[in-house]
This record gives C-alpha cells, sequence and structure tokens, in this order.
C-alpha cells in the first residue's frame, strides 16, 4: 500500500511548510512493476514566489518527468535541494531499493550522486518521454500519466527472480526493523559475511549498507521531529541505536543542515 504524504513523509524536510507550497500525490504500481518500483509520484506548484524544498532521497533511484525532459536521478548521498518557481508539474517515479538494477544493466553506485537521460540509463522510459510529457503539460491527471509509464515498465520488467531483489528484501528490512542497527547484525540475518554484503548494495543499491541503515535512522528521527509538540533526544537516541545523544546530534546536523533541536522548532 502507498501511504499519503500526510501519513509518511520522509525524507521532506520540514514537511508541512513545503506541504503548503506544492501538492504531492502518490500512485502504486500494478503488481508486476511493483517488484521493482515502489510508487508513482506527482508534484505540483503554483508559486508567486520561489521556494526551495531541502530532501533527504531514500536510497532509491528516481526518473523524474517535467517539461523540459525526463531524468534518471541516482542516489543521491547529500542533501537535495530543489527550487521551485511559477507554476509546473512533474512525474516521478520511485523506485524500490536495488529496484533500478534490472533496467540499468551495469552497478547502480555508477550513477550515484549523478543525474542522467533516459537513454543512457533505461531505454525503456524513452518512446513514452514526450507522451508523458505533453500530458503533464495539459493536466492530465496524475493516475493516468502514472498507467503510461507503468505500461511502458510492464513490458520489460524480468519474468522471474533476479538477484536485485534479495538487495531490495535487505534493504527494506533495514528500514522496518529497529533492532538491526549494524551492518554486522544485517549480514547475519541474510547469512552473509560483510563484505558480501557491502557489494551486494554496491551493485543493486548504490550505497553501502551502512548508508542505509544510518539514513532510514535519520528518518525516524528526522519524522519525530516534525510530527511530536517535544522530543527527548537523549532517549530517541538510545531508541534509534546512537551511542548517546551528541551523535545523534551531529549525525542529524551533518545529514539536515541544521541541530535536531533547531528543526523541530521550526517544523
Amino acid at each position: 500500500m502507498v501511504e499519503p504524504v500526510e501519513r509518511d513523509s520522509r525524507g521532506i524536510l520540514h514537511p508541512r511548510a513545503g506541504l503548503r507550497r506544492f501538492d504531492l500525490t502518490r500512485f502504486p504500481p500494478s503488481p508486476a512493476v511493483g517488484r521493482f518500483v515502489d510508487r508513482y509520484w506527482l508534484v505540483s506548484w503554483d508559486l508567486a514566489e520561489p521556494y526551495e524544498q531541502h530532501v533527504l532521497v531514500h536510497p532509491v533511484v528516481n526518473v523524474v518527468f517535467e517539461a523540459a525532459g525526463g531524468l534518471v536521478h541516482g542516489v543521491q548521498t547529500e542533501r537535495f535541494t530543489r527550487r521551485l518557481s511559477g507554476r509546473g508539474r512533474a512525474l516521478g517515479v520511485m523506485f524500490r531499493p536495488g529496484g533500478f538494477r534490472p533496467f540499468l544493466g551495469r552497478p547502480v553506485a555508477t550513477i550515484t550522486d549523478r543525474v542522467t537521460p533516459l537513454a543512457e540509463s533505461i531505454a525503456a522510459l524513452v518512446p513514452v518521454e514526450t507522451a508523458v510529457i505533453s500530458a503533464l503539460a495539459e493536466g492530465v491527471e496524475g493516475a493516468g500519466i502514472a498507467a503510461m509509464v507503468d505500461e511502458a515498465l510492464a513490458d520489460v520488467v524480468p519474468a522471474g527472480r533476479v538477484p536485485s531483489e534479495e538487495a531490495t528484501e535487505l534493504a527494506e528490512r533495514a528500514a522496518a526493523d529497529r533492532d538491526l542497527r549494524r551492518v554486522e547484525d544485517l549480514a547475519a540475518r541474510a547469512g552473509m559475511s560483510v563484505r558480501g554484503l557491502q557489494r551486494a548494495f554496491h551493485e543493486h543499491v548504490g550505497v553501502s549498507p551502512k548508508w542505509v541503515l544510518r539514513r532510514y535512522r535519520l528518518y525516524d528521527a528526522a519524522e519525530r521531529a516534525a510530527r511530536a509538540e517535544s522530543v527527548d533526544w537523549a532517549a530517541l537516541a538510545a531508541d534509534l541505536g546512537y551511542a548517546d545523544q551528541a551523535h545523534l546530534t551531529r549525525e542529524f546536523t551533518a545529514a539536515v543542515g541544521e541541530p535536531p533541536g533547531r528543526y523541530a522548532r521550526h517544523s
């Protein structure tokens, strides 16, 4: 089930402020495509003044269609900032962790922190690029545009299980299981060596398992800060597996750009 942004705003920094300036709607993929795609999303805005939205990107690849064309965004390891101005719409395909590997044909780490044209990274979507951009401009509803992309992907999804799907399961386990706090723990659950797990994530996810574990814990911290009136940061640090509150504060500040207490006050 695809959660609406009101229930799950992970990755969107200061979500309440952002959602006053743009609309974000999500759509589920078809079952076959859902083996590799988490969701489709449509963002639209109509602004009198420019607005900058900061995002902590998930450990996934996104394909984004907007007026200028379609682009593939590899995993972004630093805070990503998108400047919105005027009026516009964009349709995105958020792949599952590891889900882009079968379409890319090479290690996903080769596009980490890079933005590439569709033809270079996922040729299957090139034939629908013009139609999707036209549909965005013409105001076609998001579900209909998402269906166009889903149909194109459905024609090329692998029929049988592929190696990347194991990496997908492991990365999503890291997101869901708070008891998994160390790479060694995740490797043990997978029945793999740490080195083997690292190679699998480099190949299929594009970032290290340590990065994935840390990113999801930071999501938990930011979500609680954004939604709670007060946060016991020492207790939260212990709950998320940090050695102490200072460790959480350092990582949060480095990733988000401001200390957790200030972030909470401004959310």
